[in-house]
């Protein structure tokens, strides 16, 4: 089991990157195998080439986390905290007006505190928690803004913020952040998210299904579902829930080779990686879980397979939601994590 959990990690000591499957005792591998280490291998690398904004490096740690590479999640953890401001956010980066992509990186900064024990790791974890209850800007129902420049609700934040109130222990606050989300951004008759209210104007910005939105959703219930204990059942069964809807929503709309358009529904717009590679990450680890049936095993390999038809040679996750702007096919190092969390998550179940 330990060599199961720490597959990636051990694999480094010899290859400077991931290598799966070495939970294979007898020694043997096969083609698809050997193909998928190379493949995860130079994902990797690409990742860790890749410049990151605040939510980019907080990706890139979960991914470490996913995949018990733990000696590099100290190291991009560290990092984090060479970046984190006085007011508690870490990882800032460029941009001053980001709010909860910040905190993306909370959950591994607790998980270096339990790996490692330095105290270094607490007190930043404490400074970012007292950001996120006393010092984010909110609406009047205490729903955390995406900006602080705007008063403005985003899709992502359901990913950025809520995993590390449940890490830090506040499920209260995790459940009542998801909840105020879903107030303003969930459309029950489609099943998915919308991407972007503003309270200044009290209309949708964008009220289209960004893809990429419903993904960090997904991989956010995966992840808090995880997190929170056996006695905290009724949260467990509402976040199981959550997924399952928009699980529901998503199946409508996937694409015959296992991928969405952009802007899920939406034809005209371009199809997209990153979130197939995010909805099987989510529905891998779930199953894994217990929080969804096995049923889904069959879609979530679907998924997972139109992805990785769109790995470039260099290892390059193409046609995501392309960074800097999201707006056009392109790289992202959210991309490049995701595929490492997706392939992780499969070999844990």
């Amino acid at each position: 089991m330990m060599n199961r959990r720490h597959f990636i990690r051990n694999a480094s000591l010899t290859l400077s990157g991931v290598m799966l499957g070495s939970c294979n005792t007898s020694g043997a591998s096969s083609e698809k195998t050997q193909n998928t280490n190379v493949i995860a291998e130079k994902a990797r690398n690409a990742m860790l080439a890749m410049q990151r904004a605040s939510w980019e490096q907080g990706i890139a740690i979960q991914a470490m986390i996913e995949c018990a590479d733990y000696d590099m999640l100290q190291l991009l953890v560290n990092e984090a905290l060479v970046r984190q401001t006085s007011d508690g956010r870490t990882c800032m980066l460029g941009s001053d007006h980001n709010v909860t992509d910040p905190v993306a990186a909370g959950y591994g900064i607790l998980k270096c505190y339990e790996l490692f024990g330095n105290d270094q790791y607490k007190r930043a974890a404490d400074r970012l928690y007292n950001y996120c209850k006393n010092i984010a800007p909110r609406n009047e129902t205490g729903v955390i803004y995406h900006l602080n420049n705007s008063r403005e609700i985003w899709s992502d934040s359901i990913y950025m913020l809520p995993p590390f109130l449940a890490a830090y222990g506040d499920y209260d606050e995790c459940l009542k952040q998801i909840r105020g989300y879903r107030a303003c951004l969930w459309n029950a008759d489609k099943k998915l998210y919308s991407h972007r209210w503003s309270d200044d104007e009290n209309r949708f910005i964008v009220a289209k299904f960004w893809g990429g939105g419903n993904g960090w959703a997904a991989a956010s219930f995966a992840i808090i579902y995880g997190l929170l204990p056996p006695d905290r059942k009724v949260y467990k069964t509402e976040i199981a829930t959550y997924l399952t809807e928009l699980l529901d929503g998503l199946q409508d709309n996937v694409l015959p080779d296992g991928l969405f358009n952009n802007f899920v529904g939406e034809p005209d717009s371009f199809t997209e990686t990153n979130l197939s590679q995010m909805m099987a990450f989510a529905l891998f680890k779930s199953m894994k879980a217990g929080a969804i049936d096995t049923k889904y095993l069959e879609f979530a390999r679907n998924l997972k397979k139109g992805a990785l038809a769109r790995v470039d040679k260099y290892g390059y996750v193409q046609g995501a939601a392309g960074s800097p702007s999201f707006d056009s096919p392109g790289t992202s190092a959210e991309a490049q994590a995701f595929l490492l969390m997706m392939l992780a998550a499969e070999e844990e179940l």
